[in-house]
């Protein structure tokens, strides 16, 4: 017996607005039993994981400083995916944002004034293009698979962010810490409510970013072509749309997004470019999109809840005892039920016996 994906002569539309809903009440469920196979209260742990990193005032400007880079990545990644282009490396674009942003406070220190800054924010989005480029040239050239380089890519970023540090920008004067000098003060992205919290205006671009994406998607001839390459290269084909272009435009987007989520992190939330400038937001991005339809209204939304699961992750190691990895499962978890609710409402199981399809081909 195996068993087949038979995709539906029509889908529920009611189950595709609910899908993200049911999968994060299904998460809870496996959180729920996770907790208790490890040994913890499922209710007093999933209080401890969702409910208390809210009820502080500083835990919300937190939850904007951890929203607002998931945000930003995951509102590029909705321009990929839909086009069809899976880029899987917006890691490593954030981190070459985050570098080519810092030239001007690290090498050009003497440097200042409020034009710094804007100067900062557009050097971290073409670092993250330029390196988004590459796999699109690769795609486009020599047609290989983007998924593959996009991801490599990252692991050269890391290794290339780890020498720079440590070697040609260390700051002298840090002890030998793997770090450069701190920023001057028109270097770094302000607060939004000053002397309140850490909360920087990096969340302000994320929302103008979702709202630009989104009048792009929905009112633009390039978001028509986005959608219709995305779904049928061949009738792109016959509007005469180029596959090739589409692919260094999506690239594109989504690369200045990420190195502008990696500028903006170093420039307001550290103040300084160290070894690990992200936990791992380009990856989490890629759940944010999928939990936000692919919709950079919606993607908003789950930012903030997949943020929430950074936050609930480090109340949890504090007040549960459990681990880093335990912590995170979550977002894992999530992401499963994301694409399963997706796939059983375009698709439904069919269990095929011998018998059956023995019986099928003599039909």
């Amino acid at each position: 017996m195996r068993v087949e994906l038979v995709r539906r002569p029509q889908h529920s539309a009611l189950f595709s607005a609910l899908s993200p809903f049911i999968a994060l009440f299904l998460t809870l469920i496996a959180g729920a039993i996770l907790f208790a196979l490890l040994g913890k209260n499922p209710v007093s742990a999933l209080y401890s994981y969702f409910v208390e990193p809210l009820t502080e005032i500083w835990s919300w400007h937190e939850l904007l400083v951890k929203a607002a880079p998931l945000i930003l990545i995951a509102v590029g990644l909705s321009v990929c995916f839909l086009s069809n282009n899976w880029n899987i490396g917006a890691e490593g674009q954030l981190i070459m944002g985050g570098i080519a942003g810092s030239i001007l406070p690290v090498v050009f220190p003497g440097f200042q004034g409020w034009y710094v800054l804007p100067m900062m924010l557009l050097l971290g989005m073409a670092g993250g293009m330029a390196y988004a480029t590459i796999p699109a040239f690769l795609k486009v050239r020599f047609n290989t698979n983007e998924i593959l380089t996009s991801l490599m890519l990252v692991y050269v970023a890391q290794l290339f962010l780890d020498w720079i540090v440590r070697g040609p920008w260390r700051n002298p004067q840090g002890f030998n810490f793997p770090e450069t000098v701190q920023f001057n003060s028109s270097a770094i992205l302000p607060e939004i409510w000053a002397s309140s919290g850490r909360a920087h205006w990096g969340f302000v671009l994320a929302i103008v970013a979702a709202l630009l994406v989104w009048f792009m998607l929905s009112r633009t001839l390039n978001g028509f072509e986005i959608k219709v390459l995305g779904r049928s290269a061949r009738a792109g084909r016959f509007a005469g749309f180029s596959a090739g272009r589409l692919t260094f435009f999506a690239f594109l987007v989504s690369g200045a997004l990420a190195g502008l989520a990696g500028i903006a992190e170093v420039s307001g939330a550290v103040g300084q470019l160290r070894t690990t400038i992200s936990p791992g937001y380009g990856f989490t991005a890629i759940i944010v999109a999928f939990l936000g339809r692919l919709n950079p209204l919606g993607i908003v939304a789950a930012g903030l809840v997949l943020a929430l699961s950074y936050l609930g992750g480090e109340a949890a190691q504090v007040s549960l005892g459990i681990s880093e990895k335990s912590a995170r499962i979550f977002q894992g978890i999530i992401l499963f039920f994301v694409l399963a609710s997706d796939t059983l409402i375009y698709y439904r199981i069919r269990f095929v016996t011998r018998h059956s399809d023995a019986a099928a081909k003599g039909a």
